[in-house]
């Protein structure tokens, strides 16, 4: 530790450490436009200089090491003429366009011109003028006169999202800010960039102009989308969401959110929204109240249970609904004597369930994630699956970790890997075996399962043996895998020899909560696999999933779902319009309080943050109407927490119900001609990001549907760039798709993505596919 002297007052400081961490520490303010605590430093925009004794000249804070003894006057009439002098310059090619800005009242260069700029400029000369770029449907530069050069954007590519998408060209007052050669900002934390821009040059395109920030009521919200459980702030106007900002939670999202947590509010306004519950009678549908609506499905749900039995009836819910909804949606289920409940609808096996009560879960902190020195992450499409995940991996890459990877293609997460082993689905169970007898053979122990220490197998154990801080990390694709049970197995072994931890990074937002309030099916019923195949039920009840982009057999699930005598719909949107009976309008996050549980079993509630639309109603509110009107035991809560401490406990201390502990037992897969690797696109992951206008403008969004085909079986077709293919499954239907090439793909494997409308008639996620050029 250092002592220093700052305006008077003694700091102690790690050595090492600069004048503005100190400053931070003792609770001085010292100006500042280029510095940021999350990047690093570059000091550019000397807005910070301070008065640093025997320093012949004023010294920038943030790029001062602190010494022993060193005495630093942040208020001296020396630091404040040259603070004073520095704010002149970044003035005098500012446009004078603050009515107008859509940065105005939230503005740092506003702020900091108020306490150190002049009344009046010196400088009489014409203002540079810098042209708009189009850069994409979410970040606008279109006032880039504005930019003061700071370069936090240039250097949170870079370091944070791990692609330099902007940078600067140019020098003296032609610098300019922009992409390279046209390109479009593409990164999936792109957004991040308009937060830390201290200025008016990079803003949100979809919140452009439509609301001034004093206008704006604000409140804390928890993200419905992966499981990082990333902390919001929404902000609203009138009864209606108009921008999403991060909340920082250095446990949980930093100060980073992901840009569908930022854009998705776009489809809480979206013409697709459901406002009214609405019947189907002789075909058309018809909007009715919400008594008659209720009473419809109560006694539709006493008929079918009359004529076929308390079994026929089912229920499947999203992970990304709350607690309370996926609690209740199980207790009506049960009330009525059922027990086909699930919430795993894109799993291909269900044998690798934790203990009752019990759930899977990433196995340490997300904050850990930022400092292992190892990681294995075995079947995941890191970067688009898990953004801020992905980010904190990126950071202890950055610091010297080894990552290795064990998937179906080589795609690029933006951060070093270490070592990969890149092979088709059915072939990682062996794979992983192979990893687990480089590790025995090393330590002289027996291996789990039959397996050959490959060299690549050799590379990723010589890793996992290394270092002190260690995780693998099972990604959506191992945890829906057919083997899925196998993998885990596996992982665990090789965990317990490597002393590292295990789990699951987990699709959704309630992934853990899911399983936490026990949306499973009980003794004797149906899962999800099951109730969308060999097993549909005459009564379906659906919260939050379209089994048509939801499912991992759409083809298989369409078919049960219309085989269904009643099928009752509870979502925000007009979704299942062709085989429904009953639509109920249920509220999105923003109209609803309740509560989820994220990957490493956090427990985060929140409250409704907007007015609900229409006749919008609480999911929650809807289950317990329902199982009152059905006479059923359990449903007479007040409001979400007491439905959240019954589906928890009061108090729960979630941590003694996560366990990832597995068998022993190792099924190897077998393979196919040509197998289909799936991935589910970023913006196809569920219904709001589904229903954002701007998200489904993206790159990402817009290329999605693609056939990837791996370099021998491009030969072997002879395609072409810009060439279709016709993809046929399971004799199933197919699907008519561009082809691109993927060199890094295994010889028979074609990367088809699921959840999306083209790929809606094709079969199961993991299975074999036929390949024609068309």
């Amino acid at each position: 530790m250092v002592e220093i002297e700052l305006d008077g007052k003694k700091v102690e400081v790690q050595e090492g450490s600069m004048v503005m961490h100190a400053a931070e520490k003792a609770g001085t303010y010292i100006p500042h436009f280029c510095y940021h605590k999350k990047l690093s430093i570059a000091a550019n925009c000397r807005m910070c200089l301070v008065d640093v004794e025997k320093a012949p000249k004023p010294m920038p804070a943030c790029a001062t090491p602190v010494t022993q003894g060193m005495i630093v006057r942040t208020k001296s009439e020396k630091a404040i003429k040259a603070q004073q002098g520095v704010m002149e310059f970044l003035l005098i090619n500012h446009p004078l366009d603050c009515p107008i800005c859509d940065q105005g009242g939230e503005c740092q260069l506003q702020d900091l011109a108020v306490g150190y700029g002049g009344s009046k400029s010196r400088y009489t000369e014409e203002k540079r003028v810098v042209f708009h770029k189009n850069v994409g449907p979410l970040v606008s530069m279109e006032e880039m006169s504005r930019c003061i050069h700071c370069t936090r954007c240039v250097r949170f590519g870079q370091e944070i999202a791990g692609k330099m998408e902007l940078g600067m060209a140019h020098r003296g007052e032609h610098s300019e800010i922009q992409t390279f050669v046209g390109r479009t900002v593409d990164s999936e934390l792109s957004g991040n960039m308009i937060d830390i821009c201290p200025v008016g040059a990079l803003t949100s395109k979809p919140f452009r102009y439509s609301a001034r920030t004093w206008e704006l009521s604000r409140r804390k919200s928890v993200s419905p989308h992966d499981s990082t459980g990333a902390n919001l702030i929404v902000q609203v106007k009138n009864h209606q969401v108009m921008r999403v900002v991060p909340l920082e939670n250095e446990d949980v999202n930093e100060c980073w959110i992901a840009d569908r947590d930022r854009f998705s509010y776009e489809a809480l306004n979206s013409e697709q929204r459901l406002t009214q519950p609405m019947i189907k009678q002789g075909g058309q549908w018809k909007a009715v109240d919400w008594t008659v609506a209720l009473e419809y499905v109560a006694n539709g749900l006493k008929s079918i249970k009359d004529q076929h039995g308390a079994g026929s009836i089912a229920a499947l819910g999203s992970a990304h609904s709350t607690v309370e909804e996926l609690f209740l949606l199980g207790q009506l289920v049960r009330g009525l004597g059922s027990q086909s409940i699930d919430h795993r609808v894109r799993h291909a096996a269900f044998d690798n369930t934790a203990a009752e009560g019990h759930a899977r879960w990433l196995g340490t902190s997300i904050a850990s994630l930022s400092t292992l020195d190892r990681a294995f992450v075995v079947g995941s499409f890191l970067r688009k699956d898990h953004p801020l995940f992905a980010q904190r991996l990126r950071q202890a890459a950055r610091h010297g970790a080894q990552v290795s990877a064990l998937h179906g293609t080589a795609e690029d997460w933006l951060l070093p890997v270490a070592n990969r082993i890149t092979a088709a689905p059915s072939a990682w169970v062996q794979e992983l075996a192979n990893v687990a007898a480089a590790i025995a053979a090393a330590k002289g122990v027996s291996a789990p399962a039959a397996g050959s220490a490959t060299a690549e197998a050799q590379a990723i154990a010589s890793s996992l043996l290394g270092g002190t801080r260690k995780a693998v990390l099972l990604g959506n694709a191992a945890a829906e895998h057919p083997q899925a049970a196998s993998l885990l197995s596996l992982a665990n072994w090789i965990a317990t020899e490597t002393g590292a931890t295990v789990g699951y990074l987990s699709a959704a937002a309630n992934t853990v909560g899911a399983q936490l309030a026990r949306a499973l099916p009980g003794q004797g019923g149906a899962n999800a696999g099951e109730l969308l195949s060999s097993k549909p039920a005459k009564a379906l009840l659906l919260l939050n999933i379209d089994p048509a982009l939801d499912s991992a057999n759409p083809a298989a699930a369409v078919k049960a779902v219309n085989a269904a005598e009643m099928v009752v719909v509870m979502s925000p949107f007009k979704s299942g319009m062709d085989y429904a009976d009953v639509l109920l309008p249920t509220a999105p996050f923003t109209e609803t309080s309740g509560s989820f549980v994220n990957a490493e079993g956090r427990l985060q509630s929140f409250v409704g943050v907007a007015k609900a639309l229409g006749e919008t109603r609480p999911g929650w509110k809807i289950l317990r109407v329902l199982g009152s009107l059905l006479g059923l035991s359990g449903f007479g809560q007040d409001s979400s927490e007491q439905v959240r401490n019954e589906a928890l406990g009061v108090d729960a201390d979630l941590s003694s119900r996560l366990s990832n502990a597995s068998g022993t037992a190792v099924q190897f897969g077998s393979a196919a001609a040509i197998e289909r690797l799936a991935d589910v696109p970023i913006y196809a992951t569920d219904a709001l990001v589904r229903h954002a206008t701007s998200l489904q403008l993206t790159t990402d969004a817009k290329n999605a549907a693609v056939a990837h085909v791996s370099q021998a079986l491009w030969a072997q077709l002879g395609l072409a760039d810009g060439a279709d293919v016709q993809v046929s499954q399971d004799g199933a239907g197919s699907a008519r798709l561009k082809a691109k090439l993927d060199a890094t793909l295994p010889a028979n494997v074609v990367r088809v993505p699921a959840g999306l409308p083209e790929t809606a008639a094709l079969g199961a996620a993991f299975g074999s596919l036929t390949l024609a050029k068309v």
